[in-house]
């Protein structure tokens, strides 16, 4: 019977233009070492500033929206958390309490 252990899942908002991927996948690969981490680019979206950030054919947008998103312990997503708040706006991250089936 497969089964179930607590994580957290976090996500990450950014855009292109703000040059921040590099550095946080670096971060949670090379020095947080989490779990899993999947980054995903939008073709659309806006935030609290309401600025629109998109593609088209016409105009490849260089400040496309990005979404980072990974999960780990609650603890240690915790720790993530607190030194990730000094870099990223306020507003921009969102986690929640999830279950990853363990496979035992």
């Amino acid at each position: 019977m497969t089964q179930s252990c607590e994580i957290t899942m976090v996500r990450i908002y950014l855009t292109e233009g703000q040059h921040q991927f590099e550095k946080l996948m670096t971060i949670l690969h090379d020095e947080e070492k989490v779990r899993g981490v999947t980054a995903f680019r939008g073709i659309a979206g806006f935030g609290q500033s309401g600025k629109m950030h998109s593609s088209s054919l016409i105009d490849i947008s260089l400040d496309l929206p990005l979404v980072l998103e990974f999960f780990d312990t609650p603890d240690k997503v915790k720790q993530v958390l607190e030194y990730l708040n000094t870099l990223i706006k306020p507003g921009h991250i969102v986690s929640w309490p999830a279950q990853v089936n363990s496979g035992e």
